[in-house]
């Protein structure tokens, strides 16, 4: 019998902890392979924000090379906990809020299920507004008049906003749909965008010949640290969420293949377009433009122009409902199981992500990047460092599904919270964000990602070693039987 199955027999329905988006996949329901998992991960890293992302390095004075390698080893690094975490979403069939129970409780999962929400609200926000100065662009090209007005911004953005509510609205289905066609379509619409910017500014050569600002490894290595916890950063939000998406895998074979296929290769490749065309901005214009949308707006042929802009909404409009939607959705969901559904979640996820003015956070890379995505790294490390010291230390990948829905079940612990976890989340998130207060502990900030990470797994692992008279699984358990592709 299927591990989903059994642990679905067990799940007691009237239980508060349960609705029907929280529960797990059956079997018959996981249609997703190798190709919808790479997919997905192109569609979600051909975006703006990747980038910005890119491009951001290079203002910051990074040659080509040292960019391009500061993001392949980011994303390199940030694929290990998104492949462990993945493991339980494709064994168990349950998301992201449902699999912190096991190490928070059943009520203390709320924490971490919140801190990440809470990310993705500012995520979502973010994408939202570039979706809006990307239709406020189109509209100052193909119709100046309209575009002229101070409110044109807003209401680009507002619109894009409703876009993306209605496509929340159809479900996750709408969801497989759109990356398994905006994939390639975006890939081949940024490789025109940079072959017709390079053929502006003199072809490749000219543009991959600007040199390194740093003049010293130490002055390389105070930039390069913290962009490195950026690049992890900025995946780091579905690293923890990653359940959400592979509940639905055929096999642990297709998420692991199918991620690997797909994330670090679309980030480079995506990546090396945002340094190539930022690089070509400096050519063209005398400074480097790290915003695409503006970057466009200095060419006057409405065409191409538009062309692009149309792309760059799309892959907005994708990413944005795929990386910043399904977790906030089942997240706020598991606050309260009953009254709130994935649909409803996704709602509150857009009148948040508003409330949280994005706009700030684009104010320029500095902020972009050492401050938005250093910083919240800083909050999701720990939770990442419990999740997997919990499942694959503690546990050794066993859980017992029903239990999870089950208020007074073995995931209880003391009241529904499991003080120890959320101690260790504690002392990671004050350890990786002290630097921001102690100057000469800035170096704590600068890895936040990493730090955190480390001490709340260290602190985990000994507080739940220690549970006097307790077992983390146990010594009788009689697994359930399952597949090799299972396992």
């Amino acid at each position: 019998m299927d591990l989903a199955e059994r642990g679905s027999k067990n799940v007691q329905r009237e239980s508060s902890l349960y609705n029907k988006d929280l529960a797990p996949v059956p079997p018959d329901k996981r249609t997703w392979g190798i190709y919808n998992y790479a997919s997905l991960w192109v569609a979600m890293s051909v975006c703006i924000p990747t980038y910005m992302l890119a491009s951001g390095l290079i203002a910051g004075g990074m040659s080509w090379k040292q960019a391009i390698g500061t993001i392949l080893l980011g994303n390199v690094i940030v694929l290990i906990p998104m492949i462990l975490n993945a493991h339980a979403g494709a064994k168990y069939g349950i998301p992201f809020p449902v699999l912190v129970r096991a190490s928070f409780g059943v009520r203390g999962a709320n924490v971490p299920a919140v801190l990440r929400a809470l990310v993705a609200c500012g995520w979502f926000g973010i994408q939202s507004w570039i979706g809006g100065q990307a239709i406020y662009s189109m509209l100052q090209v193909l119709w100046p008049r309209a575009a002229s007005s101070v409110w044109t911004p807003w209401v680009c953005f507002y619109l894009f906003w409703l876009l993306t509510m209605a496509v929340i609205w159809r479900g996750i289905d709408t969801i497989k749909y759109l990356e398994g066609i905006g994939a390639p379509f975006m890939l081949a619409v940024g490789l025109l965008l940079l072959w017709w910017i390079a053929r502006k500014a003199g072809g490749l050569g000219p543009v991959l010949q600007t040199p390194s600002k740093f003049q010293t490894t130490g002055e390389f290595m105070h930039f390069f640290i913290p962009s490195l916890t950026g690049m992890v950063g900025f995946w780091a939000t579905v690293a923890l969420n990653i359940p959400d998406f592979t509940r639905y895998a055929r096999s642990q074979k297709a998420q692991m293949i199918g991620q690997a296929l797909g994330l670090p290769p679309a980030m480079t490749i995506y990546s090396f377009i945002g340094v190539a065309v930022t690089s070509a901005s400096v050519i063209l214009f005398g400074k480097a433009i790290w915003d695409p949308v503006a970057l466009l707006a200095q060419f006057h042929e409405p065409v191409i122009a538009s062309i692009a802009l149309v792309a760059l909404l799309v892959a907005t409009l994708n990413t944005n409902v795929a990386a910043n939607v399904v977790s906030p959705s089942n997240d706020f969901s598991n606050l309260n199981p009953r009254l709130i559904s994935f649909r409803t979640g996704g709602i509150i996820t857009g009148v948040v992500g508003v409330l949280m003015m994005p706009w700030r956070l684009l104010t320029d890379f500095q902020t972009y990047i050492f401050g938005w995505l250093v910083g919240y790294s800083g909050l999701l490390g720990p939770i990442a460092g419990i999740m997997i010291t919990d499942y694959f230390l503690l546990r050794h990948t066993y859980l017992d599904v029903g239990e999870l829905y089950n208020p007074r079940g073995i995931y209880r612990y003391g009241s529904g919270v499991n003080y120890r976890a959320i101690i260790a989340l504690a002392a990671g998130v004050l350890v990786a964000l002290i630097g921001l207060l102690v100057p000469p502990l800035r170096w704590l900030y600068d890895y936040a990602w990493f730090v955190g990470f480390l001490v709340a797994s260290l602190t985990y692992w000994v507080s739940m070693r220690s549970r006097a008279g307790k077992t983390i699984v146990p010594k009788s358990a009689e697994l359930p039987e399952m597949t090799s592709e299972q396992a």
